[in-house]
C-alpha cells in the first residue's frame, strides 16, 4: 500500500527531475501525470498509484510549498469531475490509454452535452437520436445549457437509440468530438452579460462505436455516474473556513465597518454557521468518496451549496447598499472557465441564481434525497412502461 512517505519520495523524484522553476508548465502536467501523481487514486499507468484518494492532498500540499504548476480546475472541471470517472467506470483499455492523460494535462478541455430544450430536469425525455450506420453512429439533435463548449474539444454526450422502449432503456452514452462535422456550437447569453453557456446543434454528426461508452441501451446507467460526480464537483468543492461565497461577505465586513448594522450581523453570523456546516459536512462526503463510488447523498451538499451562494451573495449586495446596484461590465463575454466568485458584487448575485438550476434543479434533486437518502415513497410515474415514441411532448 502507498504511504504518506512513498508519497513525498515520489514528489521529491519528480521536482528533482522536473524543477518547476525551469521545466515549461505544460512539460511538468505531463511528467507529474507520468508520475502517478496526477489523481492518485486511479489505476498506475492512467495518472494515478491505486491509493487512497484521500492521500492525494499530500501530493497537492508537497507540490504547492515548491511553487509547481496544477492545472486549471476551472478550465477543465467538467473533464476531471465528470468525464474522467465516468470513462474509468466504464471505458475500454484504449479509451482509458486515449483520454485521460490529454484529459488532465489540459491538451483536450470537455463540455457536457446533456440537457436538452425539452429534457432538463426530465433528462431521461432526451430525444437527440444515435442511428447505427456500419461502425459508425449517426446522431441528430439539439443540447442546451452546454458550459464552455466553445472551448471544448470533447463532449461526454447521452443520446436516444431505441425510442420503442421506455425512456430510461432506450440510452447510448458517446463520447462526442466537438471538431467534427455537423457540430454547431451557438452562444446563450446569461443575465450577467456573458456567454458561459451554449446550446449545440448535431446535424448528421459521425461518431465511431469505439467512441461508445458503455453498452448500447445503458446509457441511462452511465450517465448516473456522471450525475453523481457532478453533483459532488459542484457541491463537494474543498474550501477554507471562511471561505467561499461568504467569505467575500466576511471580508467586505471586516474591511468596511461604516456598512454594518446589527440586523445585517445577525444574518451573517447564520451564513457563517451554515458554511461551517457545509464545508464540514463537504469533507466528510469527500472522504465517503475516497473509499468509494459517490452517492445520492452528494444531491443534499449540492442543495445547501445552491442555498448558501444565493443567500450570501444577496446579502453582500445589501451590505454594500447603492454600491452593490452598480455592475461593472455587460460587454458580452464568452470566457474560459466557471467563476462562481469572478468579478464584483453585482455579477456574485447574478450568477449565483443559475447555481440551483445547473447540476440538477434543487426541486428535483430533493426529490433524489427524499427518495434514495430518507427512503420515502417515490412519486408515481405513469410513463414508467411507456414506450419513449409514446410519450406527450
Amino acid at each position: 500500500m502507498t504511504t504518506v512517505d512513498d508519497l513525498k519520495r515520489r514528489v521529491a523524484d519528480l521536482l528533482a527531475a522536473y524543477p518547476p522553476e525551469s521545466t515549461p508548465r505544460q512539460d511538468f502536467l505531463d511528467a507529474r501525470f507520468d508520475a502517478g501523481l496526477a489523481w492518485i487514486h486511479f489505476p498506475e499507468g492512467l495518472g494515478g498509484l491505486s491509493a487512497l484518494r484521500s492521500l492525494q492532498s499530500v501530493v497537492d500540499k508537497e507540490l504547492a510549498a515548491a511553487g509547481a504548476p496544477d492545472n486549471d480546475k476551472r478550465r477543465i472541471g467538467i473533464g476531471l469531475g465528470m468525464a474522467a470517472p465516468t470513462i474509468l467506470a466504464f471505458g475500454t483499455p484504449e479509451q482509458h490509454q486515449r483520454f485521460l492523460r490529454p484529459l488532465w494535462t489540459e491538451r483536450e478541455v470537455w463540455c457536457q452535452l446533456f440537457s436538452e430544450p425539452g429534457a432538463g430536469s426530465d433528462l431521461a425525455a432526451l430525444g437527440t437520436r444515435a442511428v447505427r450506420d456500419g461502425d459508425d453512429w449517426v446522431v441528430t439533435g439539439q443540447k442546451v445549457w452546454t458550459s464552455g463548449a466553445h472551448k471544448s474539444q470533447w463532449a461526454i454526450l447521452v443520446t436516444r437509440t431505441d425510442p420503442d422502449v421506455p425512456k430510461h432503456r432506450g440510452m447510448t452514452y458517446f463520447l462526442c468530438d466537438m471538431t467534427a462535422p455537423g457540430v454547431e456550437v451557438r452562444p446563450l447569453r446569461q443575465i450577467t452579460g456573458e456567454a458561459e453557456f451554449n446550446e449545440v446543434f448535431l446535424s448528421e454528426v459521425r461518431i465511431p462505436d469505439a467512441h461508445r461508452l458503455g453498452a448500447v441501451g445503458e446509457g441511462w446507467k452511465v450517465a448516473q455516474t456522471t450525475l453523481m460526480n457532478e453533483r459532488v464537483a459542484i457541491g463537494g468543492t474543498e474550501f477554507p473556513r471562511d471561505g467561499g461565497m461568504v467569505g467575500v461577505v466576511t471580508d467586505v465586513w471586516r474591511e468596511r465597518p461604516e456598512l454594518r448594522t446589527s440586523e445585517l450581523h445577525d444574518r451573517l453570523l447564520k451564513l457563517w454557521v451554515e458554511s461551517e456546516s457545509l464545508r464540514l459536512v463537504s469533507s466528510r462526503l469527500r472522504q465517503q468518496l475516497a473509499a468509494g463510488a459517490p452517492g445520492p447523498e452528494g444531491s443534499a451538499v449540492k442543495v445547501a451549496f445552491s442555498e448558501l451562494n444565493q443567500a450570501a451573495s444577496g446579502l453582500e449586495i445589501e451590505l454594500l447598499g447603492d454600491e452593490g446596484l452598480r455592475y461593472d461590465d455587460w460587454t458580452m463575454r464568452r470566457p474560459d472557465g466557471v467563476n462562481f466568485l469572478g468579478r464584483e458584487a453585482g455579477y456574485r448575485y447574478l450568477r449565483a441564481k443559475g447555481n440551483s438550476i445547473e447540476g440538477g434543479t434543487s426541486e428535483v434533486l430533493r426529490n433524489i434525497i427524499a427518495e434514495r437518502v430518507l427512503g420515502l415513497p417515490s412519486e408515481p410515474r405513469i410513463d414508467k412502461d411507456v414506450a419513449w415514441k409514446d410519450l406527450p411532448r
